[in-house]
């Protein structure tokens, strides 16, 4: 029997199961991966923001961790929000010795342009967890937090990328392109080129949790033993057609489809030496 590949997210929740655990583990189950969580932060969100949040105590987190990592296989892991600096420490002290590739989401910024977490955290963050990374997926807000840089511009994202590997050590990361207009374009430095991913952007109000969805695809891909850019390429077509059909739902930005046909799109990609 083929072995079955598991993949871990430790992230916070979403009851209205767009983002967060709820979207990842979703995801997993799609691009078959075992999925497994570890729960941060219990947040009451929905498609029009987040009303309330509740953070686990720290010695609840180490002990999901710990029965997670003590019993299971893991393949490939990602993190989505983690609050604060305690908690990144926490969670770097068990992650650090698992050999197993670790993608990031870094949630820092809303949608609005507000901060998720502070700034000694964003620091913390990129200072002590970035390096750990197998690849790091900011949007363009992020990736200005990360650099301290202003990205305006295609050639912005892509300086932008190479400053987060060369500089702050991470393996690899993908700039993503959705704040921008036109072709929905990111950029995946791998520390040797440049990959530029493109898809026709869809005109749709309903994105939520999509930064959530394409970070576990690559996971999930990952763990199954995908190199790096084609489980980008396979997650950056997962996503589109997630949002091809995504769902009318609530009174906000509604959920992506993570059970969505994935057929017509094929992702343009082009590489170019750094």
């Amino acid at each position: 029997m083929k072995q079955v590949k598991c993949a871990l997210t430790i992230a916070g929740t979403d009851p209205s199961g767009g983002a967060g655990i709820h979207a990842d583990l979703k995801t997993f189950q799609e691009l078959k991966a075992y999925g497994m969580s570890v729960i941060t932060s219990v947040v009451a969100q929905n498609t029009t923001g987040v009303q309330a949040v509740h953070h686990i105590p720290l010695d609840m987190i180490e002990k999901q961790l710990d029965s997670v990592i003590n019993d299971m296989p893991i393949h490939a892991f990602k993190t989505g929000m983690i609050a604060h600096i305690d908690m990144m420490q926490v969670i770097k002290k068990k992650i650090e010795s698992l050999n197993v590739p670790y993608v990031m989401d870094p949630v820092m910024v809303a949608a609005s342009g507000d901060p998720l977490i502070a700034r000694e955290s964003q620091q913390y963050l990129r200072d002590e967890l970035l390096p750990l990374t197998y690849v790091v997926t900011p949007n363009i807000p992020e990736a200005e937090v990360i650099t301290g840089m202003a990205i305006q511009t295609e050639d912005d994202m892509k300086q932008a990328a190479k400053l987060i590997v060369n500089t702050y050590g991470a393996h690899a990361a993908l700039v993503k392109g959705g704040h921008f207009s036109g072709d929905a374009t990111d950029f995946l430095y791998d520390g040797e080129q440049i990959h530029r991913l493109t898809t026709k952007r869809i005109d749709t109000k309903n994105s939520h949790g999509t930064g959530c969805t394409l970070s576990a695809a690559i996971t999930a891909y990952l763990a199954q033993g995908e190199n790096l850019v084609n489980a980008v390429i396979k997650a950056k077509d997962y996503i589109t057609q997630a949002i091809r059909y995504s769902f009318d739902l609530g009174s906000g930005s509604g959920p992506t489809n993570h059970w969505a046909p994935r057929m017509n799109e094929v992702t343009q990609i082009e590489s170019k030496n750094h």
